[in-house]
């Protein structure tokens, strides 16, 4: 129970009901950072499989978190607005380990499942890394209000078309 509780005070697991606040990023800035904020999110991936038969059954957990000793900020140049945009880079982070669950569980396995599961994975991760840099490159790093409030409508449509695999 202790080591649970330990690491609950080091990742945030995504879910709708927690939004991201400034008391969330426990990490020290860079000093020469020319930024207000940076959010650290990512996805863990555990799985186990047998095969029976030549049938596979495989088991998976995938969740989205968010570092809270890696995520950080300069209380005197952050506001709502630049909180908001982290909350985005987190839900980016949560499209992407939903696009990974429906693929796990579309995927018709064979014998090489372990190199199967491992290329979805590898996939998913790259293409929220790539979202992830597109988002800050569209949107200045928050300071593109206009891209911002496009790309909040884009993702939280998307989190919503992958409901199913919440």
């Amino acid at each position: 129970m202790f080591l649970h509780f330990q690491e609950d005070l080091q990742r945030i697991v995504w879910t709708e009901n927690h939004k991201l606040s400034w008391k969330d990023f426990r990490g020290s800035p860079p000093i020469s950072s020319q930024f207000a904020a940076s959010t650290a999110t990512g996805i863990n991936f555990e799985y186990s499989y047998s095969t029976q038969n030549n049938k596979v059954e495989l088991e998976y957990s995938v969740e989205s978190f968010f570092l809270r000793h890696k995520s950080w900020y300069i209380p005197d140049k952050t506001n709502p607005h630049i909180l908001n945009h982290e909350q985005t880079h987190f839900d980016i982070s949560e499209l992407h380990a939903r696009i990974l669950r429906k693929r796990l569980s579309t995927k018709k396995f064979t014998k090489n499942i372990k190199i199967e599961i491992e290329t979805l994975y590898l996939q998913a991760e790259e293409q929220r890394k790539a979202m992830q840099l597109k988002f800050d490159l569209e949107t200045n790093h928050s300071q593109n209000p206009e891209k911002e409030i496009q790309w909040e409508k884009r993702i939280a449509k998307k989190l919503q078309e992958y409901e199913p695999w919440k």
